[in-house]
């Protein structure tokens, strides 16, 4: 590009939907350009650990409610409390705030969840584009996702995308008062309410960057113009400290490798027995098992096969076990892709169940209901997964693509283009 240029990343939800833009803004940084990551107060540290400025949009997130996780993380209500709950009260404090934030920029690029990003860049004509970290966001007709409160929909793939298109609508129509602060807000300041802002009016005309590879989702004809598959940006930096590394290295070179089992950054509040049962569960298996806890009580049973600690890197671990079992959560995911983990994924809400369709569908894994969760039912999906020929080899196959890709250099360049179109035009 001929001079740098000014970018705000903005971002709302756990440490998965944070740190690919610390990826994609270090690679922006290293390029020249001033980057400035806009996200809840909690993430400050963790962003200017990255090198980028850091500007605080409400609402912020208490990462010890315990309480207001268990109800994120609820399947059919989930998604609703983060966006009429969480959000939407806060639309008008997220648009001043986002608007400070961007002050001299010279481009915005938002989030699912950054409803007042869409509405900033049409109200100021200040380019903006729009991020996806994983393809249940695009809600394709050709390729249906798995929903978390209808993870069934998926299932009416076969039946081609006019039927699945005409029950996507009815849902979407079912959802559209979840919008409503949304669009009152942009039609005060004077804007177009007719594209509903949660579905294809979160999308924009200048591009749209989908964060994850194109070995696990591919494009569909449905999908927003001028959207490009990136890959996934991995952040392989060390977000909460590892203060456990030299007990994670040791336990890893005194046997064979582990099974891992994780709920990531956000599931930990809302374990229930998942931790108790998974230990048990690799136990029968006569494995070794690594539990990774984060928020979550660690089982009292912990035996010297298994080993229970409250954070790590995953890219270590990961590539050092036999097989991850957790809830599905993008990151997560990516992670054991990369790795050529096989994954057993045990979906909580939001994207969860849609991810684990798909890695079952591309045979890099399987998944089982959290609902009535057994020790039987995990023994027996990891069995599965670890004994399987097939899935070896798509899962070896998967870690390839995806190792060669450049996911954050992918999008910086995706960015850089619409900067540059900008500015010529």
């Amino acid at each position: 590009m001929s001079r740098p240029a000014r970018i705000v990343l903005t971002t709302f939800g756990s440490y998965g939907d944070v740190l690919p833009y610390l990826s994609i803004g270090r690679r922006l940084r290293s390029s020249g350009h001033e980057v400035v990551l806009a996200a809840p107060a909690v993430y400050r540290d963790l962003a200017e650990s990255a090198g980028l400025e850091f500007a605080p949009v409400r609402p912020d997130i208490d990462l010890g409610d315990a309480d207001m996780f268990r109800r994120v993380m609820d399947p059919r209500r989930g998604t609703e409390v983060i966006v009429r709950e969480i959000l939407a009260p806060c639309l008008r404090e997220s648009y001043h705030d986002l608007e400070s934030a961007c002050d001299q920029a010279d481009l915005l690029v938002s989030h699912v969840l950054t409803y007042a990003a869409p509405i900033l860049g049409e109200r100021t004509g200040l380019p903006w584009m729009a991020s996806v970290l994983s393809p249940m966001v695009f809600c394709s007709a050709w390729d249906p996702p798995a929903l978390a409160p209808l993870p069934s929909l998926a299932k009416l793939r076969w039946l081609g995308p006019r039927v699945t298109g005409f029950v996507m609508g009815g849902l979407k129509r079912m959802a559209r008062k979840w919008s409503e602060p949304m669009r009152s807000f942009r039609k005060e300041l004077g804007l177009n309410a007719d594209q509903d802002p949660m579905w294809e009016g979160q999308f924009s005309p200048h591009g749209n960057v989908a964060l994850f590879s194109g070995a696990f989702a591919e494009a569909q004809p449905d999908w927003p113009q001028h959207t490009t598959i990136c890959g996934f940006p991995f952040h392989d930096e060390d977000f909460g400290g590892d203060p456990d590394r030299d007990k994670v290295e040791a336990f890893l070179e005194a046997g064979p490798p582990p099974v891992v089992c994780t709920l990531g950054s956000s599931g930990g509040h809302a374990a229930g027995p998942f931790y108790e049962h998974a230990a048990q569960a690799v136990r029968a298996l006569d494995r070794r098992a690594v539990l990774v806890f984060a928020d979550a009580a660690p089982p009292e049973d912990v035996s010297r096969d298994v080993l229970a600690v409250r954070s790590t890197s995953f890219t270590r671990l990961f590539e050092a076990s036999c097989a991850v079992v957790h809830m599905g959560g993008i990151g997560t995911m990516s992670q054991a892709l990369r790795a050529g983990c096989p994954q057993l994924i045990v979906p909580f809400s939001h994207d969860q169940f849609d991810n684990a369709l798909r890695v079952t569908r591309l045979e890099l894994g399987g998944s089982v209901s959290r609902r009535r969760l057994t020790v039987r039912k995990i023994e027996r999906g990891l069995r599965r997964i670890l004994e399987s020929s097939s899935i070896k080899d798509h899962v070896e196959a998967c870690a390839l693509r995806i190792s060669a890709e450049d996911g954050a250099g992918a999008a910086c360049a995706a960015i850089e283009r619409v900067i540059a179109g900008h500015r010529d035009s």
